[in-house]
Formats: C-alpha cells, sequence, structure tokens
C-alpha cells in the first residue's frame, strides 16, 4: 500500500485509528475459548465490528508467538482475512524486529512477502545494515522505533550524546538511509511535548502513536503538535479497544469505543 492510498482511507473514513489486535487468551470472552481457533475467531469478530471505524490493525507477534505455531497461524490467518476481505486497510506487523544484514533480508521476506503485511515495525539500534534490508521493498513500509511511550524509554533515547538527545540523532541519521521515503516512525502518545521538536527533522513522516486510551496519552495534544498536512498520524489504541467487555456481545462493546475515538478524530480533521 503507498502512503497516498493510507491517506485516501483517513480521508474517506474520517479516521486515523489503528486496532491493536494483542490478543490475550485470558482476557478473551471465555466462550471463545470451545472453539477450534480462539485468537482468530477473537480477532475476526472486532475486524468485522469495527473495520469501517479505522484504517489500520497491528497484530502484536508476541501475542501469537507465544502460542507457538497454533499461535502463528492464527496470526497468518488474520492477515488473509484482512487482505482478502479489506484489502484498502493498513496492516501493521508489530515485530520490532532488527538485526544486520541477511537476517534482516529474511524477516522482511517473512511479513512482507509470506504473511504479506503492509509494514513492520523494526528497532534501530544495530544501524543502517539493520533497516535498509526492509526498506528495500516496493510498496511497503518500515516503522522504526523513534521515541516510545513506555517508562524506559528514558533510559537510552532522552540521553544526550554529543550535544544532541539520541532519539533525534536516530531520526536525523535515518533520513539519509536508502529508500529512507519508506520510513515511518513509532512515537509514544505519552510524550506529546516531544512531537514539536520531531517535526522540524520529520515533517511529513507517518507517524504511529501507541499510548492514546489506557496508557494515557491525550488524543488532542498529539493531533495539536503531530498532525501534518496529509495527517502523518495513525494513532493506536489496542487494550481499550479489543477488551471493552468479555460477554457474548465484546466485538459490539469494541466497535463503541472505536467510534469513540473515531469521532474525536471526525472533529479534528474537520476543522
Amino acid at each position: 500500500m503507498t502512503t497516498k492510498q493510507l491517506v485516501t482511507q483517513i480521508n474517506k473514513k474520517n479516521s486515523f485509528l489503528c486496532i491493536g489486535l494483542d490478543v490475550d487468551l485470558n482476557k478473551i470472552p471465555e466462550h471463545l475459548l470451545n472453539l477450534e481457533d480462539p485468537i482468530f475467531e477473537f480477532n475476526k469478530a472486532i475486524i468485522d465490528a469495527t473495520h469501517h471505524l479505522c484504517v489500520a490493525y497491528k497484530p502484536n507477534t508476541a501475542f501469537y508467538e507465544a502460542y507457538g505455531l497454533k499461535g502463528w497461524k492464527s496470526l497468518e490467518k488474520t492477515i488473509n482475512y484482512l487482505n482478502k476481505n479489506f484489502p484498502e486497510i493498513f496492516t501493521i506487523a508489530d515485530a520490532k524486529r532488527g538485526d544486520i544484514g541477511n537476517t534482516s533480508t529474511m524477516y522482511a521476506k517473512a511479513f512482507f512477502e509470506d504473511l504479506a503485511f503492509d509494514s513492520v515495525t523494526v528497532a534501530p539500534y544495530m544501524g543502517k545494515d539493520s533497516v535498509e534490508p526492509f526498506l528495500a521493498f516496493k510498496d511497503k513500509h518500515t516503522i522504526m522505533l523513534a521515541l516510545t511511550s513506555n517508562q524506559g524509554a528514558f533510559d537510552f533515547q532522552t540521553k544526550t550524546v554529543e550535544g544532541k538527545e539520541l532519539y533525534k540523532q536516530v531520526l536525523e541519521t535515518s533520513k539519509s538511509w536508502k529508500n529512507s521515503e519508506n520510513l515511518m516512525y513509532v512515537v509514544g502518545a505519552t510524550k506529546a511535548e516531544y512531537f514539536s521538536e520531531i517535526r522540524k527533522i520529520i515533517p511529513d513522516s507517518f507517524l504511529l502513536v501507541p499510548g492514546v486510551g489506557a496508557q494515557g496519552g491525550n488524543l488532542q495534544d498529539v493531533c495539536k503538535y503531530g498532525m501534518t498536512d496529509t495527517i502523518g498520524l495513525l494513532i493506536n489504541s489496542s487494550r481499550g479497544i479489543i477488551y471493552a467487555s468479555k460477554t457474548e456481545n465484546f466485538a459490539t462493546a469494541a466497535a463503541i469505543k472505536a467510534e469513540e475515538l473515531q469521532k474525536q478524530m471526525e472533529v479534528i480533521l474537520n476543522k
């Protein structure tokens, strides 16, 4: 999917919502546990109930890998279902991969070719030769960790190194990499005060923004400082939507929560 196609969907749906499909069998409704593939059935119900309210879905691969081969099969069925039924929706493999050379190429093939995701998250700690193999894929996007929403982000990301905060050095350096136009960046909503500085470095890039909702991030602040002429934001919500209810009406409850965010986005987009 191209960035232009993503922007078209945002404008069509009046939404820049991304829903995280982080499925924990201990948190889903009990009646699903009797089914052959409860993870996929949970995802399918959430997708069917919310696809008109969001422009992206983001399965965190750890929640599938934790269940071994069965979990990976559930992930495969989920992405296949999305690509077959809702090809206009942007898909993100939240895998946070990062290794050098051929290893990164193989990671990229796994998510871009075998599973046919539109994008994958990567960690930049090992530098350009760990990220450029992902960037080589046409019409695929590499979403690089820049400034994350967790407390541990302050351990390294905001430290000053040679007169500049590390996350700024990461952003600036990444712009010089081959096919850097295929880069997006992860910036946590709980760091809203940093968005103005980030936009000075990457004024037009899309940002994937976790942390709105359950983690306390503020949508209005993120949009005030982070939005561009082409929107430039994907706001992710996971637990606040998919675990809205453990009843048999869980998907309807998830849709209600998703619509609450979508309506806020619609107001912002039409100001």
